[in-house]
């Protein structure tokens, strides 16, 4: 076989299993593989290789065989870092892990053809959660395709993820579930406080979700992850929605000074500039705000209603910024100084108040939110009279819903 010191090798995920699964066996310096189908002999080759860190693949039809689960029982994927795995079902992927001990890094999953992920994906994360080092993972992706679903049926909820808790150096966690997972505020809290190093959390970020998050367990996860720079929730703004812009700044003046990029999915509002005044003024770096994604919602009968209030919340909070930066100038320039609120980690400011669960299993968090209906009204004007003329949503689209 010619180039018998290959380290690196990558070739079209669709390509015939056959050919590529013979050739991998004939190199045993392996650092890097990239491929498609591989048979039950290559994975066992690629086993035992001591130098291959990174291993893209797809799993075969069948399940994997009871002679091949044994021999990776052995200690197996010495240096394995990153494994991105793609197969048809949950079940053909816990059969690969259940005989694994492998200490990864990064670990990315695709299921193309799920049936009943409701049933399935529970028994899934126990055993990847057993697979896998606890103290090594940092990243975790998981997306399912599950055409089976019709809206019946129950949801799964956020114990079904409890095995992967132990994971406490998590860094990113991406979840694309469908619409079969159910985040509330009792289940944010709760992976808010088991991965504090968290710097990206996706929960179903772009599709419609049976999520109850409100902004009191936004922000709690924001306190209890001051390094996250990207989250993807849908969250529900009602409280805030139906109250006036308050003069009174929430949550004592807590920020997260690091949170650039947010998602909301298919979140709906109705009043643009008070959302965009909250949002402001607990994470005024934010630099993009994604929601009612053309993408994804295209198609939904609301979807230029809330596509255009959010394009608005968009361009306010933009205003809000440059506002904001124009106080702090004129502070310097008075010679008052500036702010002396100390900072936490990840550039969070203000007193950080605990989040604790209530009688009825919502998050409360300590202080006023500080948006009660005694502050003063917005303004006779509508909201639109914020917007550019390129932007403007209809008075139509700003009635309450």
């Amino acid at each position: 076989m010619l180039c018998p010191s290959v380290s690196n090798f990558s070739v079209d995920l669709n390509i015939e299993s056959g050919d590529m699964s013979t050739t991998l066996q004939y190199w045993s310096h392996l650092s890097s593989v990239s491929t498609g189908e591989l048979s039950e002999a290559a994975i066992l080759h690629l086993s035992n290789l001591p130098s291959l860190q990174y291993l893209k693949f797809r799993l075969p039809l069948l399940p994997i065989s009871a002679d091949t689960r044994k021999l990776l029982q052995r200690p197996a994927f010495h240096a394995l870092r990153q494994l991105d795995i793609e197969c048809d079902t949950l079940e053909l992927l816990d059969t690969f892990l259940e005989t694994l001990s492998i200490a990864l890094r990064v670990l990315s999953i695709t299921i193309t053809c799920q049936v009943n992920t409701t049933r399935a994906l529970p028994a899934s994360i126990s055993c990847l959660s057993k697979a896998c080092a606890h103290t090594s993972l940092q990243q975790v992706q998981i997306n399912i395709e599950d055409w089976s679903f019709d809206g019946d049926g129950d949801a799964i909820g956020a114990a079904a993820f409890q095995p992967l808790y132990a994971m406490r150096n998590l860094r990113k966690l991406d979840l694309d579930v469908a619409v079969f997972a159910h985040l509330d505020d009792a289940g944010l809290l709760q992976m808010a406080k088991a991965w504090p190093l968290l710097e990206e959390f996706y929960f179903n970020k772009t599709i419609l979700s049976l999520h109850n998050v409100t902004p009191n367990a936004f922000v709690s996860l924001l306190q209890h992850c001051p390094c996250l720079v990207s989250v993807g929730i849908a969250v529900d703004w009602s409280t805030i929605d139906k109250h006036d812009i308050s003069p009174n700044v929430p949550y004592q003046g807590f920020t997260h000074d690091a949170l650039s990029q947010v998602f909301f999915g298919a979140s709906k509002i109705s009043h643009p500039t008070r959302i965009a005044a909250f949002i402001s003024a607990i994470a005024p770096n934010l630099e993009s705000i994604e929601a009612w994604s053309p993408d994804f919602h295209g198609h939904d009968q609301d979807f230029h209603k809330y596509s255009g209030r959010w394009n608005l919340v968009r361009y306010l909070i933009k205003s809000f910024s440059m506002v904001r930066e124009q106080g702090r100038r004129m502070i310097l320039n008075a010679g008052e100084g500036t702010d002396e609120n100390v900072r936490g980690p990840c550039g969070c400011y203000g007193v950080v108040q605990p989040a604790q669960e209530t009688e009825n299993r919502e998050t409360a968090v300590g202080g006023d939110i500080g948006w009660g209906g005694e502050g003063p009204k917005e303004g006779n004007g509508s909201e639109s009279d914020y917007m550019p003329h390129s932007e403007h949503v209809s008075s139509e689209e700003e009635d309450e819903e």
